[in-house]
């Protein structure tokens, strides 16, 4: 069977709405994919002001700019189609949304881009409302990429994403494990844009600068990161912890930027190390897949490729399609095995009482 979808991801670091057009396989149990067409639609600096100030609004408003924000969608997703001449070829639509909310002792998390408007705008099947299920079922609601890392990128039994926050998985057996390490392009890119540059390319800027030992020491004994897995992060962790405590020091941009990095490849090695001790015990290869914007921050990836050499994994960053957009993937995944009612967020990853069916099916024609 071949199920050809759109999924929609829009992450915290705020540099747009990722697209993906692919097909997905599903034959006697076994899954894979094809990623056909793929782009991202840049926020303008109104729709980043407004997605940054949502969790500040009013209940009347938020709701305004939920309907608002799932008619950009919509009409942003109606544009790729059309660019890529995809009509009438497309079963559903997986829409993640933006989360502004994510409160997982709460049981509660929430993500704008009402799913109903955007299969009214675009006519379409659309899938969302992605975490819900798994947070009244007890779970941290994520991190949710581990369903589509089991199912179709076998091989990998490490897998590190640098979105907007980090987050690693281990992919091996029946039960993976995964959890948010700690802030990271979201708390780069701010410092970034104090010089006027919407990201640190390449790293240049951090590779310019000198860590601060004091700083480092300092964010590496956060209360975060002595908590046991499962565990998840707000987008507000990076933004009204890290980052005012780093602002606080009066660094140069350099070196601000220089200490973080050294932060996050430390977080990344403290992350992986207890789970060298099951791939240990498998004949597996110890390869990290890490994808995400992060990615090609060529000096962050270095600072993690040394902290990681000792305990023997090896870094692996893919082709740009699978860095850029394999969120966006797994969101399609998610939605297409909603349709087909199987499970999509995993309990041995998010703590949630059992595995979970999440999403709202919205029909967009009759």
């Amino acid at each position: 069977m071949v199920y050809k979808a759109i999924g929609l991801m829009s992450g915290s670091s705020l540099d747009g709405l990722d697209m993906v057009y692919t097909h997905l396989h599903a034959t006697a149990g076994k899954w894979s994919y094809e990623i056909l067409n793929t782009h991202c639609a840049p926020y303008s600096q109104e729709w980043t002001e407004k997605l940054s100030d949502a969790v500040n609004l009013p209940a009347r408003d938020y709701q305004l700019l939920h309907t608002a924000y799932g008619r950009w969608v919509g009409d942003t997703v109606n544009e790729f189609i059309h660019a890529q001449h995809l009509e009438h070829k497309v079963d559903l639509v997986a829409s993640h949304g933006h989360t502004t909310f994510h409160l997982p002792a709460q049981r509660t998390t929430a993500q704008l881009g009402d799913g109903a408007t955007i299969a009214a705008v675009t006519g379409l099947p659309v899938v969302s409302d992605l975490r819900a299920v798994d947070l009244a079922l007890g779970g941290q609601g994520a991190p949710i990429v581990p369903i589509g890392e089991k199912l179709l990128l076998v091989g990998y039994p490490l897998l590190l994403n640098l979105g907007g926050i980090a987050n690693i998985s281990l992919n091996l057996g029946e039960q993976p494990v995964a959890f948010d390490i700690c802030p990271a392009n979201r708390v780069l890119n701010l410092f970034a844009n104090q010089v006027g540059q919407p990201y640190d390319d390449a790293g240049k800027l951090a590779a310019s600068g000198t860590v601060n030992e004091e700083l480092l020491q300092q964010l590496n004994g956060l209360e975060y990161y002595r908590l046991p897995a499962p565990k998840s992060l707000a987008n507000e962790f990076g933004t009204a912890t890290v980052f005012p405590l780093i602002s606080g020091k009066g660094l140069t941009v350099p070196d601000a930027l220089a200490t973080y990095v050294a932060h996050i490849s430390f977080q990344v090695q403290q992350a992986t190390q207890p789970l060298m001790e099951r791939i240990r015990t498998t004949p597996t290869t110890a390869t990290m897949l890490v994808t995400g914007g992060g990615a090609f921050n060529t000096f962050l990836v270095e600072a993690i490729r040394k902290q990681l050499e000792p305990l023997g994994v090896t870094v692996v960053v893919p082709d740009a399609a699978l860095v850029n957009y394999k969120e966006a993937l797994v969101m399609a995944l998610i939605g297409v095995l909603r349709w087909r009612e199987e499970y999509n967020v995993l309990a041995s990853v998010t703590g949630a009482a059992r595995n979970s069916i999440n999403g709202a099916l919205w029909l967009g024609t009759t």
